[in-house]
Parts: structure tokens; sequence; C-alpha cells
């Protein structure tokens, strides 16, 4: 299979604005123009994300400054991003108002990837977060989350049977099965692909015979992991068509329902 025979969704990117919040290891790309080119240059329609700063958010203005920059990636290459956006588990009123700012005015569909470690968010089973989570499940928008504690995506997804959550990064090794065999166990439980994992020979094919190919979601991580690699992992895998493109495209759409094609972008 080739990556032209496919719309294919990279749905864990991280744009930026600010050079200062590139977070790929060696400093490129420079710029969003730059970002933009090689995810296009890779052969993806679209990518979804959340900008990531490598600093703690201590008050809430922080975080709606990091959802605005989301939507200004879309404002300025529309035909490309899709807008992830964050919340903090000490602001849940805060984040909850966001929430329902976003989607119904700003056409959001997605939460995340939040990654709790870096940006001083708060426990994903906090308190705080499960006030959050009853607005995502009133909205219908999915969360991806950035979490190695599997009991605490355990009590999340227990807690919360109608939000779909995804776990980012397959990893690897052992923590590869157990983080599989967790999906596995909860219907409202996805693996986002991105990261470390599709470099294991056979492991997206394992992935398939235990948990069904409607529970992955395709990411690259990029600029942090090199999403032609990414790609390249799923593409040399031998699965069906069918397969493919649910694992390109139709999972993340199914998830937040948006469509392959020019109703993709909003009106």
């Amino acid at each position: 299979m080739r990556i032209c025979d496919f719309f294919v969704i990279d749905a864990h990117v991280h744009p930026f604005l600010d050079p200062k919040d590139c977070i790929g290891r060696f400093g490129t790309p420079a710029t969003l123009a730059e970002m933009a080119q090689e995810l296009k240059k890779t052969g993806f329609a679209r990518a979804c994300g959340s900008v990531i700063r490598r600093k703690k958010m201590e008050t809430f203005q922080e975080v709606c400054e990091l959802n605005e920059t989301a939507l200004k990636a879309e404002e300025l290459f529309p035909d490309l991003f899709i807008p992830g956006v964050h919340v903090h588990g000490s602001f849940p009123e805060e984040s909850a108002s966001e929430l329902r700012y976003l989607h119904e005015k700003r056409h959001v569909r997605w939460i995340g990837e939040l990654v709790q470690h870096t940006l001083g968010t708060g426990a994903y089973d906090s308190p705080g977060m499960f006030r959050i989570y009853e607005t995502a499940v009133s909205l219908g928008l999915p969360v991806n989350i950035h979490c190695p504690d599997l009991n605490v995506v355990e009590r999340v997804v227990k807690n919360f049977p109608r939000l779909a959550v995804v776990l980012a990064h397959p990893d690897d090794g052992s923590a590869f099965l157990e983080r599989s065999a967790l999906v596995g166990r909860y219907k409202n439980l996805y693996l986002d692909l991105a990261g470390t994992g599709l470099f294991r020979w056979g492991m997206l094919r394992n992935c398939i015979g235990r948990l069904g190919v409607e529970k992955l979601i395709f990411g690259t991580d990029f600029p942090v992991c090199s999403a032609a690699m990414n790609l390249a992992g799923v593409l040399a895998e031998d699965l069906s068509k069918e397969e493919y493109e649910l694992i390109f495209a139709g999972n993340f759409l199914r998830l937040t329902g948006l469509k392959p094609d020019k109703e993709l972008h909003h009106e």
C-alpha cells in the first residue's frame, strides 16, 4: 500500500507559533509553516493536536493562551490543522466553560493531548478533572491523555463509561502489553499509536488481533518524533484496506464526528 491510497489524519501533533514552544529535540521545525510543509510532504491530509509549552501553567489564562494558539494554527493553515485543546484540573469550572465555548463557537472536537507532568495541570483522576470530564461527556468530546499510570487511566474510564479516552503512546515491551490489555478491557478506551511502539515489527498486527482495529488511532507525536517513520511503520504491516482506512482516519472521524472531505473544516 502507498500513502496516496489513503486519507490520513495525524491525530497527535504539537503545533506552535513561538519557536520556543517547538518541542522537537533539535529545534526544528523552526516555524509553523515549516511544520505544515513537513506534514504535507509526508502525505497527511490533516493533523490534530495541542500546543505544549515546557512550563507549568499556574493560571487559567495560560491555558487559554495555548488554546488560542492551536486555533490560530488552524486559522493560518485551515486545510491542515485541527485544534486540540487544554484544560486544567485546578480550574474545573473555568475549564468546563472554556470547553463549552470552544465546542459551540469555535467548533473544537478534540481535547488533548493532555500532558499534566509537563504543564502541571493536576492528576487525571482528581475531583477537578472529573468535573471537566462531565462536561466533555455532555459535549461528546474525546480526551487524549499522556498517562503512564494505568491505575489512574482505569479509574477515569470506569467512572466515565461514556467518555472516549484515548491513551497516548503504545510504549514497548511489557509496558505495551499492559497498556494494550487495558485498552482491550474497556469499550471507551482507545490507543493512540504516536511515539514508541511502531518500530517493533508486528506490533500493529498484534494489537489488531487482540483489541480490534476500531480501537487504534493513528498519530506521530511530530515534531518530537519522525512523522514519516511512524507512517511507514503502519504502511509496512500486512493490513487490509479497511484496516488501514480505519487506523489512518476512520476511527478518529468516528470519535470526533468530523467528515473526511471539505466538510471537515467548518464553515
